[in-house]
């Protein structure tokens, strides 16, 4: 990845944080993108103490305007873009109860955010000649559990854009893929532990447990498998859907 300029939204922790430390780690340029302006200045100030070269710029990306200044952005610093990471997510777990705020906001991140900020990407790479996007799934997209009712909506959405995408961008040389978390403790997982009344410990015993590695995943691990699909060594790999979830969704 050396000299790539990588745009990695919801980089602000999680995740996203952790693809944006391993992407400048591998010599990337790094636009560091979320709503969190504290939170995407922290990760931004952890990529310059590894020597490495970033920008942190705090954005809504379910706006157009958002969207348009994270990718105007990257080209006044950096000249070009070759690789977006659409990590950005609004974690609404919600069931039928869901109102019309809910499904917006989880809609408005998740889908439209997603769908927004390739759309001005797209138009940068095209006239680099191509390009790497790795859209984040979950595993949640690809089985049925209580409650999950918006969430897992906008994350089986993804798949598919993913897959429509990646047919409609290979004639510009431009390779999309998606990567399906399971169960990885982030700042997002302990908020849900904590609507659940439940400790750290008793989470990951019981997520972990219905695992075929019994233990839940680390951001870092998601991290690698999105590098490697955004990476020229995955040139051959478009309209994937990798599964980094210790084999959750084999147990069915």
């Amino acid at each position: 990845m050396k000299n790539k300029v990588a745009i990695v939204t919801g980089s602000a922790s999680g995740i996203g944080e952790a693809t944006a430390l391993l992407f400048a780690e591998e010599g990337a340029k790094v636009v560091v993108a979320d709503l969190d302006d504290k939170g995407s200045a922290r990760t931004a100030a952890q990529i310059h103490n590894l020597g490495g070269e970033a920008i942190a710029v705090p954005a809504d990306i379910s706006t157009e305007a958002g969207s348009r200044a994270i990718t105007e952005k990257a080209v006044e610093a950096f000249a070009r873009i070759d690789i977006l990471v659409n990590n950005a997510a609004a974690f609404v777990i919600k069931g039928l109860e869901a109102t019309v705020d809910d499904w917006q906001r989880s809609l408005g991140t998740n889908v439209i955010g997603t769908a927004l900020m390739s759309r001005h990407v797209v138009e940068q790479m095209q006239q680099n000649g191509g390009g790497s996007i790795v859209n984040v799934s979950s595993q949640s997209a690809l089985f049925a559990q209580p409650g999950f009712l918006t969430y897992s909506t906008t994350k089986a959405a993804i798949i598919h854009m993913t897959r429509l995408m990646a047919l409609d961008l290979a004639p510009a040389n431009i390779r999309v893929n998606t990567v399906c978390p399971g169960t990885i403790l982030t700042t997002a997982s302990l908020g849900h532990i904590r609507k659940l009344g439940i400790t750290v410990e008793q989470f990951e015993a019981t997520e972990g447990g219905q695992t075929i590695l019994k233990r839940v995943g680390k951001p870092r691990e998601v991290a690698q498998a999105i590098a490697f699909l955004a990476s020229s060594e995955a040139s051959y790999i478009t309209a994937a859907c990798l599964l980094v979830d210790g084999g959750r969704t084999a147990m069915g």
